[in-house]
């Protein structure tokens, strides 16, 4: 049991909106840390019984309930009102492993970093391992340096980071409003990048859960990890994030970033809607005209070895072979992390 008397330096904030089936698991991950953290929850305007399993924990928990204004309102308003100097955000449907909390404050304590992020182990939508990790490259040198240049860096989903908290309330309150309700933890993960270094832990820290359908056999499922959004909303939304970050960078920060993104993830998903159900003549259009930009962000990209940006452009030219079911579980395997462990 952690040392109560201890005052915390980490609180974990945990953003939900109508997770009822999920809120006690990362509540009790949360307040079950083997060294002591504040909890803090924000509801969004639930509508599905959460605000009474919240309300239950009584004094455990700081529960906070705004009007739905979606994630990134909820990031502006936990910011307000943390009182430690390290946050981390965990999202409602995700847990913590025991010892997340320590491990990340002794990763804090080893350097002037803004941001430590872990690997997340992922989980089905009843909490069954399924033997896959994500991110599969957690590589964190240099990430300012090329985010200024335009390259988004490998980071974990939302839940698999933590903040500096003086570093991140330079980035925000972001606008927020009915065209950007969506998305905070990008705001977070990018944009504190550029203020300092960042820590990168090899292990699992926790569990992201998985609980879109993501059966392999059905058609255009199995294209995407995320919950909210499909692959190509996921796509569109970070370019369209990059160019709100580019605003708060320039204004606050007095940093210029490149218009474009640059991030293999979002050409990939480009990749998997045009090629996926594809004829071969399309399939070969799009290799002949429309791909320079994914290969691009396979060739240059400066977070991946050589021998992955060989393996990964090998294994998408065999796209071009005719028979369309292997190219359809050659995408599903470039695209999706789970269609390597056969899920």
């Amino acid at each position: 049991m952690p040392d109560t008397t201890v005052a915390p330096a980490l609180t974990i904030v945990i953003a939900n909106y109508n997770y009822a089936r999920y809120v006690a698991g990362a509540i009790d991950s949360a307040l079950g840390q083997s060294t002591p953290v504040h909890v803090m929850v924000i509801d969004d305007g639930s509508t599905d019984g959460s605000r009474a399993i919240i309300e239950g924990y009584g004094a455990r928990v700081e529960a906070v309930f705004q009007r739905n204004g979606g994630q990134v309102a909820a990031y502006n308003h936990a910011l307000e009102r943390v009182r430690t100097p390290y946050v981390l955000f965990l999202d409602a449907d995700d847990t913590l492993h025991p010892q997340a909390a320590a491990t990340v404050l002794a990763a804090f304590a080893k350097g002037d970093r803004v941001k430590v992020q872990y690997r997340l182990d992922v989980v089905t939508a009843d909490g069954a391992p399924t033997g896959v990790q994500v991110p599969q490259s957690i590589r964190a040198e240099g990430c300012g340096r090329m985010l200024r240049a335009g390259w988004l860096y490998p980071s974990p989903p939302g839940s698999g980071n933590a903040y500096r908290v003086d570093a991140l309330r330079r980035i925000f309150p972001v606008p927020a409003g009915a065209d950007n309700m969506h998305g905070g933890d990008f705001y977070a993960i990018y944009g504190v990048a550029l203020l300092g270094d960042v820590g990168a832990i090899e292990s699992a820290l926790g569990c992201y859960r998985v609980h879109r359908h993501t059966r392999a056999d059905a058609p255009g499922n199995g294209l995407s990890l995320a919950n909210a959004e499909d692959a190509m909303a996921g796509a569109r939304q970070s370019a369209r994030r990059w160019q709100i970050l580019r605003g708060l960078a320039k204004d606050r920060l007095g940093i210029d970033l490149p218009p474009a993104v640059l991030d293999f993830s979002l050409e990939k998903a480009q990749f998997a809607q045009h090629v996926y159900g594809a004829t071969l003549a399309r399939r070969w259009y799009w290799f002949q005209h429309e791909s320079g930009r994914y290969f691009h962000t396979i060739a240059a990209n400066p977070f991946w070895s050589l021998r992955k940006k060989v393996a990964v452009g090998c294994l998408t030219t065999l796209c071009l072979l005719p028979a369309a079911s292997f190219s359809n579980r050659i995408v599903r395997y470039i695209a999706n992390p789970l269609a390597r462990a056969g899920h």
